[in-house]
């Protein structure tokens, strides 16, 4: 735990007691999730020569406090998060909600970012007010449905542990144990929050550190043509498109995802 604007802040360090010393790797999950969709590579890195901080933003995990209602917020919070942790600079790495606020942050204080991985993401990140509504008033209506646009199929393979096991069963779960553990509507606020992003070309243009975009090629909620757009803008930016891959890169296509993301920062 973590001290952070007043609240306890959650990290995981992927098996391994953090170090600022060491290059410090911050992963940042994305809208109703937490930390632990990102297991599989946060514990690689932390074995493999990196500092890692897997957050769990506010209201969310293990995190105290309210969720915050803003991706603005949401950026400071993090960078006071970093210092708090000691951490000098980071790469920042973030999926769907938390690409903005990684993107949000560089933005704002781009001598403290080495690296910048944008997983699943999109600018500007609409949200249908259907869905708006069903996240305030039908929340489970729109767990499920955001989990079936998240799977480019129902049987994943060979990202599957083992016979039965269910990757989008596991995320369903996730997404109710948010919802259960928490009095405010987390995932109405972090929907609102994405919707309501303004800043993307501005913060795009703000970034001259090394970038990458790391898509799936059968994204439905946040299509790779939906990138577009600021990997215009950040001209230097490296673009990996994922095949047999949605917006759950991570469960989909877990391996794939940590060779990108360790080749991009090591």
């Amino acid at each position: 735990m973590i001290n952070g604007n007043g609240h306890d802040a959650y990290c995981y360090t992927g098996g391994k007691p953090y170090s600022p010393e060491l290059p410090t790797a911050v992963f940042v999950h994305g809208a109703q999730h937490d930390h632990s969709v990102w297991a599989l590579q946060t514990r690689y890195f932390a074995h493999h020569g990196f500092g890692v901080l897997a957050v769990d933003l506010p209201g969310h995990g293990r995190s105290k406090g309210e969720p915050l209602s803003s991706v603005e917020a949401m950026a400071d919070w993090l960078l006071a998060l970093l210092d708090a942790a000691g951490a000098r600079n980071a790469a920042l790495v973030g999926h769907s909600m938390g690409s903005l606020v990684a993107l949000e942050a560089a933005c704002r204080a781009p001598e403290r970012v080495s690296k910048l991985a944008l997983v699943g993401t999109a600018y500007p990140m609409r949200v249908s007010g259907a869905l708006l509504d069903a996240s305030l008033n039908e929340e489970q209506k729109a767990i499920d449905m955001v989990n079936i646009w998240s799977h480019s199929t129902f049987m994943q393979k060979p990202s599957c542990p083992g016979p039965g096991f269910s990757v989008l069963g596991v995320n369903r779960r996730l997404m109710q144990r948010l919802s259960a553990n928490q009095q405010a509507p987390v995932f109405h606020t972090d929907f609102s929050a994405c919707n309501a992003y303004a800043n993307g070309e501005n913060a795009a243009r703000a970034v001259t550190c090394p970038t990458l975009f790391l898509l799936g090629k059968r994204d439905m909620m946040t299509p790779p043509k939906a990138a577009s757009g600021l990997a215009a803008i950040i001209s230097h930016a490296r673009t990996v498109q994922l095949d047999h891959c949605g917006h759950a890169l991570m469960s989909e296509q877990p391996d794939a995802v940590l060779d990108t993301l360790f080749d991009f920062l090591r």
